[in-house]
């Protein structure tokens, strides 16, 4: 039986592909979320949607260094085994301000942050030709303005006047794509099987968007390119994930389906890639 783990998993986007993906009753899926009744009441329905009893919940916060540390030796403890495929799509959106308990700034510790631990702390139980996604966002390259890199310190402790910046939604979205093509390059040179690949979903009218039905319908207007559909994109997660002749190879950007495109040409930046990468050590205490 192969193993799914999905952060975020109990709503949205996340709740709507491990629905798809328990269809197979050869997946056992595990929906990693923050609240737990939540959680439960995920596993419920979807058991009940799919007849597949092999779902689980554990409690995951990406926000917390320390939740994502209990989660990793819970599932070490629970000796369920190898994981096949883990889905990093756990987040929060620009509206959210404010410093976590760990010291760093929210979006960028919730969205980026938490993850890479999680990856890291989990790569041991990873199965051979094993896959992990991140779900990033066409919004890592943002239509307010150009962006620059201005390195990792600058988004784990923003000045005062960037603090509520709608632009650390974006930036931990790059971050996103700076992790997936720096793991799958770190990998690949290991001599290791497993692929990393991001997943953009499009903007879509669910828990997680701060725009109620009005903004939706304008921003169909104003981006339409930029617009996705929960039941199309879970689809195309769903089907990267179970069919394996796709995500074969990684440091791809699936856009709103199965078929890769190309990401921002900042996203591209080695150097950046490399830099965040060892900032994020340091800052998870890894290094």
């Amino acid at each position: 039986m192969r193993t799914v783990i999905i952060t975020g998993g109990n709503s949205g986007l996340g709740f709507e592909t491990a629905k798809k993906i328990a269809k197979n009753k050869d997946y056992r899926l595990i929906l990693a979320c923050r609240n737990p009744e939540k959680a439960q009441a995920a596993v419920l329905a979807i058991q009940e949607e799919t007849g597949n009893e092999n779902i689980m919940s554990m409690t995951l916060d990406t926000a917390s260094l320390d939740s994502v540390r209990q989660f990793a030796k819970a599932y070490a403890d629970a000796e369920i085994g190898g994981i096949y495929a883990l889905l990093l799509n756990a987040g929060i959106n620009g509206m959210h301000t404010g410093m976590t308990k760990d010291g760093f700034e929210i979006v960028f510790q919730t969205n980026h942050l938490g993850h890479f631990l999680l990856a890291n702390l989990l790569l041991p139980y990873m199965d051979d030709h094993g896959k992990i996604f991140v779900t990033s966002s066409d919004m890592h390259d943002s239509p307010m303005g150009k962006m620059e890199w201005r390195g990792t310190e600058a988004l784990a402790h923003p000045s005062q006047e960037d603090r509520e910046s709608r632009l650390r939604y974006s930036y931990s979205k790059l971050c996103n794509l700076y992790f997936a093509y720096e793991l799958g390059k770190r990998l690949k040179e290991e001599g290791s099987s497993v692929t990393v690949n991001a997943f953009n979903p499009g903007m879509m009218l669910t828990n997680f968007a701060p725009v109620g039905k009005a903004g939706a319908a304008m921003a169909k207007i104003t981006m339409p390119d930029r617009v996705g559909d929960l039941e199309k994109s879970s689809d195309a997660y769903a089907e990267l994930v179970t069919n394996d002749s796709l995500a074969t190879t990684s440091g791809n950007y699936y856009d709103r389906s199965i078929y890769a495109i190309k990401s921002s040409p900042l996203s591209y930046n080695e150097d950046n890639a490399r830099e965040l990468w060892q900032s994020s050590e340091k800052l998870c205490g890894l290094a």
